[in-house]
């Protein structure tokens, strides 16, 4: 059997579709960098930017270089994406791109099937990271018995009342024994897109900050 083009025809035949041979080379300028490829691959998708394009629509303003690649106002580091798809069909995506980026592109050049696969790519990847269990931070304070209501009550950043334990008296204040505590407080982390953990505020670190030094300057 012989090998079909992307319209169907033989390989090499003449297409009405795309206005040449299957194999003629068209060469485009997107944002300043040039691309090589077929009318064939253009004219993948009917209802597309591209194969108007390839059909010299006189409604496009379709102005060459002085190389005659057709000119497109564009980023060419999201084209890339595009411009493979039409060659093989699969959606591939380097993962220093965003598959946002990538959706705009095909909302532009109007290729509808790139457009639904782009959007469950990113539906799949959201509904991943709202899955990812969060990570909880645990810290030690040390305090004594007459600023432990306090403590306890002043906690904000997200910062909540774990477990007390009492490490008796630790030393005489006047007529009174004055009894120390260790109070463990945990605060919830939430993983963001990248997979990382987002850190504590400012604040968070400012108290955490106070705390090492009180408990360093008790020993």
């Amino acid at each position: 059997m012989a090998a079909e083009g992307a319209c169907g025809l033989p390989a090499g035949a003449a297409c009405r579709r795309c206005g040449a041979a299957g194999g003629k080379w068209v060469r485009l300028n997107v944002g300043g960098t040039c691309f090589l490829t077929t009318r064939q691959t253009l004219c993948r998708d009917p209802k597309s930017f591209l194969f108007r394009l390839c059909q010299a629509d006189p409604d496009l303003d379709s102005d060459k270089d002085e190389t005659g690649a057709y000119l497109i106002d564009r980023d060419p580091t999201y084209f890339g994406p595009v411009l493979n798809y039409l060659r093989h069909g699969k959606l591939v995506i380097n993962k220093d791109l965003a598959e946002e980026g990538v959706l705009e592109e095909a909302e532009f050049y109007n290729i509808t099937s790139l457009i639904k696969l782009v959007k469950d790519k990113i539906r799949e990847r959201d509904s991943k990271v709202l899955q990812l269990p969060a990570k909880h931070v645990y810290r030690v304070l040390q305090c004594q018995e007459e600023e432990l209501t306090q403590m306890v009550s002043t906690m904000s950043d997200g910062w909540k009342f774990e477990q007390l334990v009492s490490i008796g008296s630790s030393y005489n204040y006047g007529n009174e024994d004055q009894a120390e505590f260790l109070c463990v407080v945990s605060k919830e982390l939430h993983n963001t897109p990248s997979g990382t953990a987002s850190e504590p505020s400012e604040k968070a670190k400012s108290e955490d900050e106070e705390t090492d030094w009180e408990m360093h300057d008790s020993d």
